[in-house]
């Protein structure tokens, strides 16, 4: 079992940046691939982000690319995602996920934070 705590959202200018935090409880975090994923007002829930189990692998919706960087520290049970550049149709929701599986589909994850909201504005 993981609980996820997401923090790090606010309201930012485009143009700035926003590092992301996912907390999670328990001692097999460093078992598990970490997802990040949005959902914006009105839109469903999207894949932004996520990482192998060990940090060896990462990959990016190409809406992001470029501007995210995702990192976890197995020693704290923290997963990151560091959002530069940002622009105003980034703002949603944010949520972490852990799961056996690195990938994109929202259902290879078993665990989801409650998410942090991120606005940008113009």
């Amino acid at each position: 079992q993981v609980q996820l705590v997401e923090s790090g959202g606010g309201l930012v200018q485009a143009g700035g940046s926003l590092r992301l935090s996912c907390a999670a409880s328990g001692r097999t975090f460093g078992t598990y691939a970490i997802g990040w994923f949005r959902q914006a007002p009105g839109k469903e829930r999207e894949f932004v982000a996520r990482i192998s189990w060990n940090g060896a692998s990462t990959y990016y919706a190409d809406s992001v690319k470029g501007r995210f960087t995702i990192s976890r520290d197995n020693a704290k049970n923290t997963a990151y995602l560091q959002m530069n550049s940002l622009k105003p149709e980034d703002t949603a929701v944010y949520s972490c996920a852990a799961g056996i599986t690195a990938a994109q589909t929202m259902g290879e994850y078993h665990y989801w934070g409650q998410g942090t909201q991120v606005t940008v504005s113009s």
